[in-house]
């Protein structure tokens, strides 16, 4: 299998890494596997390292040469495609271009020039439909009156106005008007900003409006809900996702960029580490710059985060599919640029971690009774943790090395995305939302089961939505221990059954290296 023959053995990627750090070549620092695909998209930059002798056709998937077989990872389809589509092969196909590399592939095909530069130093800006992604050259915002602002900025769809955002280039107007259908919220699209784009009657850094120029490539985000990790991460994994479609260039995943927030709150997150994963540099909001006139080299309005048929929080999952390698890339990129270790079990023990939560809500009434039942069995190494209570590397270090990973219906299962990829989701009850983390689940490619018989969880009371009415998610729960025995039981053999199964392909890889 190709996918067998492309693997670095350990002294090529040893080899490599050290190039990168001398005056030669700089490489970026990425999972041996993503670096040939790397080394694939820039040619120049691979002969430069030709005596490596690194020979594959692995690509990423969104190439338009790049084949079937030398995809980072293939599409797992084994369920119906009946009533869904005509045939396997458009399941596969349809999943691909929903929600993997194929996504990104559909975003480059669409990609636009919506003001195009006469000269070389003149501005320009080039989009995809609905200006989901966009970017830019020597570009101008005006936010000198965001000072004036009474109320703080966030979420807002009138930052800009008329005249406040210019390029000197040929704005095609029709054009850039033509794609404002998805304006109707600030995290859907750039149209209520770009929508005043305007042209500057001389090239933008000789006009001398540039209160500051900014020459590092900034990358303009506007973010959802810092305190929600399934929210959050709506934001990076589109971040990481508007890495490959802005990939013309070798710097494509360089963290010498600058991050600008667009509000004028200060940003604070408990998954603010993950920032490191892109930057090198302090992030910036609206606050930094507000009074000024700003002047870009180099910008990018990354996909969005709640965009319409979007990745991770709208995406539309066709039935019977798993398996997206974005989402596997994207872990592993993060993983990796963390440096988050992985260690294999000292015995041959299922790593069980168990989320408790301290909320108000979703508790689970009999903790102690379910744990019990796990620990008395000598296969499990269980673990009971509050996330809340340790950093975000600490606790990804923990998902990492884990074989199952079991908590009720909350935003830190999104911790999903870290698991190993033979891992094993237990969202012990969905309360009523059933589709957010098995979806999830299924882009990551882990398995998934949740709580099965309604008459064998026992609700607190009918719970009380802050609004009004009954609600799942507003009380707390109790389990029946032998159906929790059951399902953990369950899903630990298919957790064994998948870890066996990839031991078993990556020794048939070293083979074939060797």
């Amino acid at each position: 299998m190709l996918t067998l023959l492309i693997l670095f053995n350990a002294l090529q990627l040893s080899q490599i890494l050290a190039q990168s750090n001398s005056d030669v070549v700089k490489l970026p620092n990425l999972p041996s596997d993503h670096l040939i695909r790397y080394l694939n998209t820039f040619p120049k930059l691979k002969k430069q390292v030709e005596e490596i002798r690194v020979e594959s056709r692995a690509c990423w998937g969104h190439e338009r040469n790049c084949s079937a077989e030398a995809r980072f990872q293939t599409p797992h389809c084994p369920g119906e495609h009946t009533g869904w589509v005509q045939s396997k092969e458009a399941q596969v196909q349809t999943f691909y271009y929903q929600a993997d590399f194929g996504f990104i592939q559909q975003q480059l095909s669409e990609l636009t020039p919506q003001c195009m530069p006469k000269y070389l130093s003149d501005s320009s800006l080039e989009c995809t439909r609905y200006l989901r992604f966009c970017r830019g050259r020597n570009l101008l915002i005006d936010l000198r009156d965001l000072p004036q602002r009474k109320e703080r900025i966030r979420y807002h769809m009138d930052v800009l106005k008329p005249g406040q955002i210019l390029g000197h280039c040929e704005l095609n107007r029709t054009r850039l008007q033509g794609e404002m259908e998805h304006i109707g919220s600030a995290l859907q699209s750039w149209a209520p900003e770009l929508r005043y784009f305007d042209v500057l009657p001389q090239p933008v850094l000789e006009s001398g409006a540039c209160d500051l120029v900014v020459n590092t490539p900034t990358f303009i985000m506007k973010i959802d809900a810092t305190y929600n990790m399934y929210h959050h991460f709506c934001d990076f994994f589109n971040l990481y996702a508007s890495l490959f479609v802005n990939q013309s260039h070798p710097a494509a995943f360089n963290t010498d960029v600058q991050i600008l927030i667009w509000e004028t709150y200060p940003y604070d997150s408990p998954f603010r580490d993950t920032f490191k994963a892109f930057t090198q540099r302090p992030i910036w909001t609206l606050s930094e710059v507000q009074g000024k006139r700003i002047c870009f080299r180099n910008v990018v309005l990354p996909l969005l985060p709640r965009m319409i048929f979007g990745l991770f929080y709208n995406t539309p999952i066709i039935q019977g599919c798993s398996n997206s390698g974005l989402f596997r890339a994207f872990s592993e990129f993060i993983l990796h640029r963390l440096q988050i270790p992985y260690r294999p079990p000292p015995v041959k023990k299922l790593r069980i971690t168990y989320l408790s939560r301290r909320t108000k809500y979703r508790q689970v009434l009999n903790e102690q009774e379910l744990l019990a039942r796990l620990e008395a069995n000598e296969d499990y190494e269980v673990q009971r943790v509050s996330y809340e209570r340790l950093s975000f590397v600490d606790q990804l270090e923990i998902t990492r090395n884990s074989d199952m990973l079991i908590g009720m219906h909350g935003a830190g299962l999104t911790h999903l995305l870290f698991l190993p990829n033979w891992a094993c989701l237990f969202e012990l009850y969905n309360c009523e939302d059933p589709n957010c983390y098995k979806d999830l689940a299924r882009l990551r490619g882990v398995h998934y089961v949740t709580w099965e018989h309604r008459d064998l969880v026992y609700p607190q009371d009918e719970g009380h939505h802050p609004d009004g009415g009954a609600h799942a998610k507003f009380t707390n729960y109790r389990f029946d221990a032998d159906e929790f025995e059951r399902l953990v039981a369950q899903a630990a053999t298919a957790v064994r059954a998948h870890k066996d199964y990839q031991q078993a392909t990556a020794a048939l890889a070293q083979h074939d290296e060797l």
